[in-house]
């Protein structure tokens, strides 16, 4: 007898505010999402051209991380070194496997430490993907019975948002007031809202100035609709597929999963190569100091406007398979087809020609330098 496996699809906070004001709505991660508000197109030069764009990211993973020993025991699972992360700073960091194989990607953030009766305790924020939220949350909950290490899943019971273009300051200056100081970037601080604690994390996802905002999930409309109000334009994933693809970040599943090795996922910012051991770093190590990579995700950069495919696979001058395409956008602001691609080593030098099938016909391109397009960030 076979064993249907149900699947829950899981909504935003703010579902019934999107659908009220004209979503589209789309399945992403077991998540129901926006992909538009009915003009992509707008929501999209929102962003890039001078104004600011509002994104619901509340289907990202969050996971309280505490103790007194929580230092000791991510530093063993990740590829950054948590030792040089300060209070209200955050930094990117990789979960590897045993052969160096990526889990996940992920934001981990330290809040203010928690005052003990004795002594002062960590404690971090990990934010990650939908698609990444489960392996995370299985990586860390097995050291929890290993010492003075707590998780908490806070995903269901806390939304998470972000403003990003040139006009972000500004429109949030009009929201907080003088309740709030910016955060520097790679910094975050924590001020109220409506007397609840609200997270304010200064980051970029589209390559424009940014902040992230998470909050309890009984909150959320009345920020998001003061951010609206404000001047911020509602955009969907449509549109952020187009503006996180020029700004050269990968996103796990099109373009990153566990059989790359995480020095092929072009996370570099993301690796700690003074640090002490961790799961994986004897991989990752060799790569860096005794070889290369096999392959690397990197750009690549049409003439034109084209029909090119994800998956399709890249050929060389002389017609050898050297790679693939894995997510492919149309660029406004470049007026061409760009794409992220994951490019054997001989081939990634920028400038260097590849060729995509397109129906029948032979389309050329170039390796290009990630970001394509670098904004108000």
């Amino acid at each position: 007898m076979s064993v249907i496996h149900q699947i829950t699809i899981l909504k935003s906070p703010l579902h019934e505010w999107h659908v009220s004001h004209g979503a589209s709505m789309a399945q992403r991660d077991d998540w129901l999402v926006p992909a538009n508000f009915g003009d992509p197109a707008n929501e999209y030069l929102a962003v890039r051209e001078g104004g600011a764009g509002l994104f619901d990211f509340s289907s990202r993973g969050r996971l309280r991380v505490s103790g007194s020993e929580a230092v000791q025991f991510l530093n063993g699972l990740l590829t950054n070194d948590m030792k040089t992360l300060a209070e209200l700073s955050w930094m990117p960091a990789v979960f590897p496997n045993v052969q160096g194989r990526l889990i996940a990607a992920a934001r981990v953030m330290r809040i203010a430490d928690e005052q003990g009766t004795k002594a002062s305790s960590p404690v971090f924020l990990l934010d990650t993907e939908g698609a990444t939220r489960n392996r995370v949350l299985k990586t860390i909950e097995r050291f929890t019975l290993a010492g003075d290490f707590h998780v908490t899943d806070l995903s269901n019971y806390s939304a998470q948002f972000s403003i990003q273009g040139a006009k972000a300051v500004q429109v949030l200056n009009q929201v907080f007031g003088d309740s709030w100081v910016e955060a520097p970037r790679e910094g975050l601080r924590t001020i109220k809202w409506k007397d609840t604690d609200l997270f304010v994390i200064r980051a970029t996802h589209t390559a424009e100035d940014g902040f992230d905002f998470i909050i309890e999930a009984t909150q959320a409309l009345s920020l998001w609709e003061a951010i609206v109000d404000a001047g911020a334009v509602p955009v969907g994933f449509d549109a952020f597929e187009i503006l996180r693809t020029e700004a050269g970040i990968a996103r796990y599943g099109p373009d990153l999963d566990e059989t790359l090795v995480v020095s092929e996922t072009n996370l570099d910012d993301a690796v700690s190569f003074t640090k002490g051991c961790y799961v994986g770093q004897e991989i990752i190590a060799r790569i860096k100091y005794r070889g290369h990579v096999a392959k690397k995700l990197t750009g690549v950069a049409f003439e034109a406007v084209v029909g090119a495919e994800s998956g399709s696979a890249l050929l060389s001058d002389d017609n050898k398979e050297i790679g693939r395409l894995t997510t492919v956008v149309h660029s406004p602001k470049l007026g061409r087809t760009i794409a992220l691609a994951l490019i054997k080593y001989q081939h990634l030098a920028a400038g260097t020609n590849v060729k995509v099938t397109v129906g029948e016909e032979l389309v050329y391109a170039q390796v290009t330098e990630l970001p394509f397009v670098k904004g108000s960030w």
